[in-house]
């Protein structure tokens, strides 16, 4: 399956309508699954996106740039690794095999631009304390709107000109080798979640787990059935503690307004 300019050009275009999301709107946030479910959208195959982005969803889950550090996109290898796992016809790994390292390197591109972006806002601060507000007000767009080329270059160069390229190293890999990255794949998802485990308080809540594992595997539930079954579960549980927390602190309240009364 090839990809026509219209939409080489709207997958460009996703790419940095997510970047100027993240640096200004921020209404969908880092949601890898999102932009891979649209890029699949774009291109015809929306099932293969929306896998590709979970997978990378669950890679991302537990890792975030803290203050100015820079950290692997996994947006644009969502964005790259759908693109060519549909229009290649070569497997999800495959695409990902191509995407992760696109989006390893994007760290390397976000140093550079905060480089740049900082010469800009020393620049503009010059511009304010010399009073030349309308000058800093021109200089001020610039970074908003030079931030997204950070994810939309890497992508705009994967998809349209990289193709060729692209199906050449897919091509010349061996069998082995494409056996292993499907592997590897499938071994992506158990990661993530094995990540996410070590943030979550197992000790106090890890029998859910075993329950959402007993309905799904041997009592075949479907994932939205599991779904509804953990946000009732939820809700119970937090009206729970919040009864609780009411039970404890009413008689610190009536405790405190008869000391109030005997003064």
């Amino acid at each position: 399956m090839g990809m026509s300019f219209l939409q080489a050009s709207s997958i460009t275009l996703l790419a940095y309508i997510y970047n100027l999301d993240r640096h200004a709107t921020q209404f969908f946030g880092k949601m890898p699954i999102l932009y891979g479910a649209i890029t699949g959208m774009i291109l015809g195959d929306v099932k293969t996106g929306l896998m590709v982005g979970a997978t990378l969803q669950l890679m991302s889950l537990g890792v975030a740039n803290i203050g100015g550090s820079s950290m692997p996109d996994y947006i644009v290898a969502a964005i790259i690794s759908a693109a060519i796992s549909v229009t290649t016809g070569k497997g999800i790994a495959a695409g990902m095999a191509i995407g992760l390292p696109v989006g390893m390197l994007t760290m390397n591109l976000d140093v550079i631009v905060k480089l740049i972006n900082s010469a800009i806002a020393k620049k503009t601060q010059t511009f304010a304390n010399r009073k030349q507000f309308g000058k800093m007000q021109k200089m001020i767009p610039i970074a908003t709107f030079m931030y997204p080329l950070e994810a939309a270059l890497p992508v705009f160069l994967a998809v349209v000109f990289g193709k060729t390229v692209v199906e050449s190293i897919l091509n010349f890999m061996p069998q082995w080798f494409t056996v292993g990255l499907n592997v590897a794949g499938g071994m992506l998802p158990a990661v993530g979640i094995a990540m996410l485990l070590v943030y979550m308080p197992m000790k106090r809540y890890g029998y859910w787990i075993i329950i959402g594992f007993v309905l799904s595997a041997f009592l075949k539930m479907p994932v939205l059935g599991v779904a509804l079954l953990g946000c009732a579960a939820a809700v119970n549980q937090f009206k729970n503690e919040n009864t609780h927390n009411t039970n404890v602190t009413a008689p610190m309240a009536n405790l405190n307004k008869e000391d109030m009364e005997d003064e």
